[in-house]
This record gives structure tokens, sequence and C-alpha cells, in this order.
């Protein structure tokens, strides 16, 4: 039987590890462990770029000790889930989630890890399948648009008082 996490199936059970309650920061560590444990399964951190900047410096660790993870990096330049809460809140005044990003590509590269840049649907998988090959830790970097704020509505929707499903 599988289980359906939002929309990714899952066949074998603890297979998904995630945090509740929007903890920043887990993907990259949790990764790090998850792989530790069972090295023979796949690890991918799917990483915010605010919760990236918090713990993606550990991606070094992963380069060093050969804990070959890989890291996907959406990239909206914002801490996308605080604004969507200020949004609903009150509408047309954010505070503070705007930011501007290092190449995460290039910092990947830097740390020594496999590097990728995502600009379009149809580059990702190919990206995942470069990743999959590496040899050694891999980050894929999806640029994003902030109006897409969440798989169930964007920010415009959200702004005007219709949070989506």
């Amino acid at each position: 039987k599988s289980v359906n996490t939002k929309y990714q199936e899952f066949a074998t059970p603890d297979t998904f590890y995630g945090p509740t309650v929007g903890c920043m920061g887990y993907g990259v560590p949790a990764a790090i462990g998850t792989k530790l444990v069972h090295p023979e399964r796949v690890a991918i951190a799917n990483c915010g770029d605010g919760g990236f900047m918090m713990t993606g410096q550990e991606l070094a660790t992963a380069v060093q000790y050969g804990v070959n993870i890989i890291t996907v990096v959406y990239n909206n330049h914002a801490l996308g889930t605080i604004r969507m809460h200020q949004e609903t809140q009150y509408p047309n005044r954010p505070s503070g989630t705007d930011f501007v990003n290092p190449d995460f590509a290039a910092l990947g590269n830097a740390y020594g890890a496999l590097g990728i840049q995502v600009t379009r649907d149809d580059e990702f998988q190919p990206a995942l399948n470069e990743a999959l090959k590496a040899g050694r830790p891999a980050l894929i970097e999806v640029m994003t648009d902030l109006e897409y704020i969440s798989p169930t509505a964007e920010l415009s929707q959200v702004t005007a008082g219709m949070p989506g499903r």
C-alpha cells in the first residue's frame, strides 16, 4: 500500500521524513542523517531558500564525509510561507520576507558538490538524473516565482482574500 504525502506517493513505509509545523532548516541535516542510517537509499532534501540558508552549510559536511545526498532548493527570493501568512492577515503589507540570495548552484559547486540551476520545468528531470549519477552530493537550485506561493494558491489570490483550496 502506498502512502500519499501531499503529491508524492511512497510505496515503502518510513521513507519520507519531514517536520511538522513548518520547521525551517531541517532538510539538509535530516537528509545527511537519513543517508548515514540508510546508505543504500536515495536521500533528497527539499528546501525553500530561506530554510536552506539556515543550515545549508552542512552541505560541506556531506561533501567532507562523502554522504551523497541531493538537495533541491526552491528559490523564490523570499520566506514564502511567512509571506503567505502575512498576506493572509495583513494584505499588501509584507515585512522582512524578501531577500537577495546567492547563486545556490554555484554555492553547491564551491562546497565541492554538483551544483545545477533549473529555470524551466522540463529541465528538472535531467538535472535530477545527473544528480543521481554524480557520485557526490548534489544541489539542484529551482528558480521559482513568488507568485506561486503554495501548491494550492497564488500570492495574488491570498492577498485578495482567496487563500486557495
